[in-house]
């Protein structure tokens, strides 16, 4: 399997622009299922899972055609509705197959997802959005069952959670059934906001994407897609921690600062200097790393998938900090490669208490997920000597051309492939 080996330390200095949303463009994809014709997709980053769901709508009959960053999928004669195990295994966001396919196909037989290692996030929210439509629902032998053969019923649907995986697949199911349907508790994340748009442009009746309260008054048919998928700001606030790690001046380019503010507020707090414009965000840092308090919660708080990369920050900070993880509490499978690194970091239930070091050291480590990898890359910038770190095929879930983009800052990172492993 590909390594990634990083000598430290060193100081990233230039731009760096970000690809579009994975979080985003993977739902973007299904929704394509619920229309007929060829759906034209723009800024699609190049990612595993962006190949694994295009594999996977292939399967179900479409056309997918995937140049650069443009993707088009014709889904004129799909005929196909299940999504099985072997393909989606690895994949949480297949579970977005369910709603497109039970709203236009009327049936649907979805693997149960998988993805990343670390603790159970069970699609209960999305089996009752479902049910609460008038589907059907069974579950057996690993696969979820959906039936509604005559059609979707709109209704009013209040999420225990915020829940951005239930709510965007309850919405793209929503936006063909009959009647009004009203998602009360709806994840306020800027990728709902991404879906809905790109749903309205295809015909779609939605207001308050964004918002608590999501209202769809279904139609009766969609025109194909036609969107550029957000910028991701998951990627973006990754490059801004880096740059502050490093004590560099790190500008990230064609972003939505909006969508950053929480991680804007920390990195302050941490002793960045922070500046931002229409589409740029810039940090730069003169002295030490300073200790914040951190607690993950749903947008616009601070968000769970930069809770990695900001606990590599603090664990260099002149102090104590503590990392509260409040939306998935077993999230914390970096913690032990940290270690490795030279990391004071001491785990109580769902908190973990990051006591600063002036002195990270490189050594051999393994990425456990996405945002793992993330963060043992700039842990690696700020230790001295080398690092390795092995399985980097997690990062290429979700990052596009990540190495690419460090080298361009200046990081010495090299990709060493090893082309015999079949997971590679």
């Amino acid at each position: 399997m590909d390594t990634f080996v990083i000598d430290g330390p060193v100081r990233l200095e230039g731009r760096v622009r970000v690809s579009g949303a994975k979080n985003a463009v993977l739902p973007v994809m299904t929704a394509a299922l619920l229309v007929e014709g060829v759906s034209t997709l723009q800024r699609v980053p190049r990612l595993r899972d962006t190949s694994t769901m295009a594999h996977l709508l292939r399967v179900l009959g479409a056309r997918v055609e995937h140049d650069g960053n443009l993707m088009r999928i014709d889904t004129s004669s799909y005929d196909y509705w299940e999504a099985p195990y072997e393909l989606v295994k690895t994949m949480r966001a297949s579970v977005y197959a369910l709603g497109p396919l039970l709203a236009r196909r009327g049936k649907a037989r979805v693997s149960l997802p998988g993805g990343c290692a670390w603790g159970p996030r069970p699609v209960d929210l999305h089996l009752m959005g479902m049910e609460r439509l008038g589907a059907k629902i069974t579950l057996s032998h690993g696969y979820v069952h959906a039936e509604a053969p005559n059609g979707l019923r709109g209704g009013e649907i209040f999420f225990e959670i915020p829940s951005v995986g239930a709510t965007i697949n309850v919405m793209m199911a929503a936006v063909l059934a009959k009647g009004r349907t009203t998602l009360v508790n709806a994840a306020r994340e800027p990728e709902v906001a991404d879906i809905a748009a790109a749903l309205n442009r295809a015909g779609a009746r939605i207001e308050g994407a964004g918002g608590y309260a999501i209202q769809i008054d279904g139609v009766p048919e969609l025109r194909p897609l036609e969107h550029a998928t957000m910028a991701d700001r998951i990627e973006a606030g990754t490059f801004l921690i880096a740059g502050l790690m490093t004590g560099g001046d790190v500008t990230v380019e064609a972003c939505d600062p909006t969508h950053l503010q929480a991680l804007l507020e920390k990195l302050q707090q941490m002793g960045a200097e922070v500046e931002a414009g229409p589409d740029w965000v810039r940090v730069r840092r003169v002295d030490g790393v300073r200790p914040v308090d951190v607690t993950t919660a749903p947008f616009p708080g601070f968000a769970t998938d930069l809770q990695a990369q900001i606990m590599a920050g603090l664990a260099i900070a002149d102090g104590v900090s503590l990392v509260t993880e409040t939306i998935y509490p077993d999230r914390f499978t970096h913690v032990a490669e940290l270690r490795r690194l030279g990391a004071q970091i001491r785990l109580d239930g769902n908190i973990a208490v990051v006591t600063g070091t002036a002195h990270l050291s490189g050594a051999p480590v393994m990425a456990t997920d996405l945002r793992a990898s993330a963060a043992l890359i700039l842990s690696a910038f700020a230790a001295e000597g080398r690092t390795e770190i092995s399985r980097v095929y997690h990062i290429d879930r979700g990052y596009e051309s990540i190495e690419e983009k460090f080298a361009a800052l200046g990081a010495p990172i090299e990709r060493r492939r090893d082309r015999d492993d079949p997971e590679a």
